[in-house]
């Protein structure tokens, strides 16, 4: 198979845990895209967390926001955002457990409270900005991604109590939340179809819980060898670790780079 495109998780995939991203994993996105294949960032981040990043690989197409909002070549073609009511609905129920929200809109993101100790570790984590404080742009914003700050041994407070939500944990004190039917299979797929391109002629790459649907979306699902072991099940190939040249032999395997 030739494959046509790649799609690429940001953390724990093309940057390791210092969120720093590898010389040689810059060295092969430069020659895959030397070669002719398009470089695409597919992650669970907004795309004000990731311009830098996208800048320096020289990539201006991505799926962001789990599959939320996809943009190629600096254009937007695809939006899904989170419905106001379930969005008020969380909300509420947050409010009754004394759990923090922070709302994601495609250009900027606030929190319902500020310097909520949980919000400044996880977001921390991300070595982003904080987000600002107002607890009513859900009310006047398009909100596509909601991170939820609790702890695991909380998360059942959340079972069957707002229909149509899913979250989906990336830090001990906070989970994404997101449609239940959303995935970033599903902005890839837009992303695909927009290009006129098919599934068979596509790479990812993943290493998180995010990343199963992914995966398994596209010709060649790569896994990286720091993976979150629930993924490498769904992954056709698992390369070495991001900081163990898991990009460049990952795209060597898919036969796409020297």
């Amino acid at each position: 198979m030739t494959y046509k495109i790649v799609f690429f998780d940001i953390d724990g995939t093309l940057v390791n845990e210092d969120k720093q991203i590898p010389e040689d994993t810059v060295e092969a996105v430069r020659q895959l895209q030397s070669r002719g294949v398009e470089a695409v960032i597919a992650t669970g981040r907004a795309p004000y967390f990731f311009a830098p990043l996208a800048e320096r690989l020289g990539i201006d197409s991505f799926v962001s926001l789990n599959g939320a909002y996809v943009v190629y070549k600096g254009e937007p073609i695809f939006s899904r955002e989170i419905p106001r009511e379930s969005v008020e609905a969380l909300v509420n129920h947050a409010a009754k457990q004394n759990h923090s929200l922070v709302f994601q809109g495609h250009s900027s993101y606030y929190a319902n409270e500020s310097s909520h100790p949980h919000m400044v570790e996880s977001v921390s984590s991300l070595k982003v900005d904080f987000p600002g404080f107002d607890p009513h742009f859900w009310k006047n914003e398009s909100i596509y991604q909601i991170f939820l700050l609790c702890e695991k041994h909380e998360e059942h407070l959340y079972d069957e109590v707002v229909p149509g939500l899913r979250y989906i944990r990336w830090h001990n004190k906070a989970m994404d939340v997101i449609p239940s039917d959303r995935s970033k299979a599903q902005g890839i797929e837009a992303l695909l179809r927009h290009i006129g391109v098919a599934p068979e002629e596509a790479v990812a790459f993943g290493d998180g819980l995010n990343d199963k649907e992914m995966l398994k979306a596209v010709g060649l699902g790569i896994a990286m060898g720091n993976s979150h072991d629930e993924l490498k099940p769904f992954a056709d190939y698992v390369t070495t670790h991001v900081d163990e040249g898991g990009i460049r032999n990952g795209l060597r395997f898919a036969g796409l780079i020297g």
